[in-house]
């Protein structure tokens, strides 16, 4: 009898040491592992045009807003540049890559040497052809060129001689804005596309010497030229100063860039396509950090780039012109009040 108290005692005696370790064990478990942040790599064609400074602040910014770290790195428009720059982000173990592709045939072996280290990776802005690619964000560039050819048509009346300055030969971008425009313009068989050209860079000055051959071949009896981006369109409005014709042809850009809008305000340029940068560049993150997570991705579309159905996801875009500079521009940050309207003469 007294062993069977001494027991029982030495039992409640240990109790709360149990019980102790019981809860402690239970904080233990519950205790969150710390994960390891997602670091996506992002590089872009070329610093050289205006907005790519956008692109580039605001894909870090949400990205570093959603926790994630970014490697960055642009190419100076070369490729084997950006090839190098992959392999070097690679061997930073970064978990995605998003690129923007100097090439969109080149990049198909910047694809194949990230997935031989199971980096997924997302094209930014232009599709890359026959790769493994994962997803394409990009602004809907079909609907740029019909917001283009829609204003042109309104503005000539649905007749005339017109101009398509297209940029780089092979370009997704490019490619898309011209169907956009010629599914409008084919409506209207009083229009004319007397020339259609691509430039290589997108270059202004090759876009103004075409524009100038043009006028000349044509007598200047050209109604409107619809460029793919502001850059292009800034080229023709030199050729059409040259002339005296300032005002007088319809002239068309992309990319809302500043000069461009104090053109559109002066009267030179007659509209430009706003492609909204900061959701590209935000839905450029989300699709990244999702494929890093191995989430589902929500997309808009599928497009066949020669090897896959790639899924699509678009970004909206919107017509600017002298009456809603205000609200397309300024109201959404896009340039500021100051640098908008800080000089609108000459």
């Amino acid at each position: 009898m007294k062993s069977l108290k001494r027991n029982l005692s030495f039992i409640l005696f240990l109790t709360p040491f149990i019980l102790n370790l019981g809860c402690t064990k239970s904080r233990m478990d519950a205790t969150p592992s710390v994960q390891k942040k997602i670091k996506l790599g992002f590089i872009l064609a070329t610093m050289n045009e205006e907005r790519y400074t956008k692109d580039k602040n605001y894909f870090t910014d949400f990205a570093t807003a959603q926790g994630a770290d970014v490697e960055f790195a642009s190419c100076d428009g070369k490729v084997d540049l950006q090839t190098a720059k992959v392999e070097t982000m690679l061997s930073k173990k970064v978990d995605v890559i998003v690129i923007q592709p100097v090439n969109g045939e080149a990049a198909s072996s910047i694809v194949a040497l990230a997935k031989k280290d199971n980096v997924p990776v997302v094209a930014y802005d232009r599709i890359i052809k026959n790769a493994d690619l994962d997803v394409y964000v990009t602004q809907n560039s079909f609907q740029v060129g019909v917001l283009q050819a829609q204003a042109a048509v309104e503005a000539t009346q649905g007749k005339g001689n017109y101009i398509i300055l297209m940029g780089e030969a092979g370009h997704s971008v490019a490619d898309e804005i011209t169907r956009g425009v010629i599914s409008i313009l084919d409506r209207y068989p009083q229009i004319k596309v007397v020339v259609k050209q691509n430039h290589p860079n997108w270059s202004s000055a090759l876009a103004l010497a075409t524009v100038e051959n043009a006028l000349t071949k044509n007598k200047n009896n050209i109604q409107a030229i619809l460029a793919n981006n502001d850059g292009m369109a800034l080229g023709a409005v030199q050729a059409l100063n040259e002339q005296k014709l300032t005002g007088k042809v319809f002239v068309a850009g992309a990319d809302a860039d500043l000069t461009a809008i104090k053109d559109i305000l002066k009267g030179k340029q007659s509209m430009t396509v706003l492609k909204g940068i900061k959701p590209l560049a935000e839905e450029a993150v989300k699709a990244a950090i999702a494929l890093a997570k191995k989430e589902p991705l929500k997309f808009d579309e599928k497009k066949n780039n020669g090897m896959k159905e790639v899924p699509v996801i678009n970004t909206p875009v919107s017509k600017v012109t002298k009456d809603n500079v205000q609200t397309e521009v300024i109201e959404t940050g896009f340039h500021s009040q100051e640098v908008v309207f800080g000089d609108t003469k000459g």
